[in-house]
């Protein structure tokens, strides 16, 4: 099976789509290292991946399989109301946001062959090279441990 991380399928080494992958410019004044960092690790039998998503809780985060793609998607609502002493409002934030990210992980990946867990910021994902031959049709969520 090949692990392609992007939306498309090329068929090209691992790596080099990785990092061709659109994903990794920027949009204009952000920083690409702040954006869904993932390290992936081939620990023989299985592939390991790890993404950064800090500020995110475990309720924040999906994952789901549908048609041999793994999608990774995050959303975030905060609100912070400080007021002074009197109940006049002294400074009021809002920050909304979401990242999305997707996997092609080959089409024969069932979402049972996925572990998932969610600590200190990171999301960890294990499943194996060489899965059942069975395919997901309709997308299913796989639970996060945490």
């Amino acid at each position: 099976m090949l692990f392609t991380p992007s939306r498309r399928h090329t068929g090209f080494d691992l790596f080099d789509d990785f990092f061709n992958d659109p994903f990794f410019t920027a949009p204009a004044g952000q920083s690409q290292n702040t954006l869904m960092r993932t390290d992936v690790s081939d620990n023989g039998s299985c592939y390991l991946l790890d993404m950064e998503l800090p500020g995110f809780k475990k309720e924040d985060i999906k994952a789901e399989l549908k048609n041999g793609y793994l999608t990774i998607s995050a959303s975030h609502e905060e609100n912070k109301d400080e007021k002074d002493q009197q109940g006049k409002l002294i400074r009021q934030e809002r920050y909304s946001g979401s990242c999305r990210r997707s996997f092609y992980v080959g089409d024969s990946l069932k979402q049972e062959d996925i572990k998932a867990a969610f600590e200190n910021g990171v999301l960890k994902l294990q499943f194996p090279k060489e899965p059942l031959k069975t395919v997901e049709d309709s997308p299913r969520y796989i639970p996060i441990e945490g």
